[in-house]
């Protein structure tokens, strides 16, 4: 059985920093390329940055320079450490993974995170 299960979110306030974690299993993590993507109330649900198999990350323009994603084969975990935080980061955040050549795709639950004054 497949699982992704996030952790780490809740209340900061502005410029504050938080990191999430995702743990999965049921999946051969070292070869998903892994993602975090968000969805604020009455939004669509966006990507915010992924990590490949071989370690090429990528972020939304929004949270570059404030994001970093990284991922612990040994531990089969993939992070987000969020920097900066900012009102408008506030949304739920989703872990994903993806191997595309097989078109596997798994998603967590997904984790709130609330950045207030």
């Amino acid at each position: 059985q497949v699982q992704l299960v996030e952790s780490g979110g809740g209340l900061v306030q502005p410029g504050g920093s938080l990191r999430l974690s995702c743990v999965t299993s049921g999946i051969t993590f070292r070869v998903y390329d892994m993602g975090w993507y968000r969805q604020a109330p009455g939004k669509q649900r966006d990507l915010v940055a992924t990590i490949s198999i071989d370690d090429k990350t990528y972020y939304a323009d929004s949270v570059k320079g404030r994001f970093t994603v990284s991922r612990d084969n040994a531990k089969n975990t993939v992070y987000l450490q969020m920097d900066s935080l900012k009102p408008e980061d506030t949304a739920v955040y989703y872990c994903n993974a993806n191997w595309a050549r097989v078109q596997n795709d798994f998603w967590g639950p997904g984790i709130q995170v609330t950045v207030f004054s």
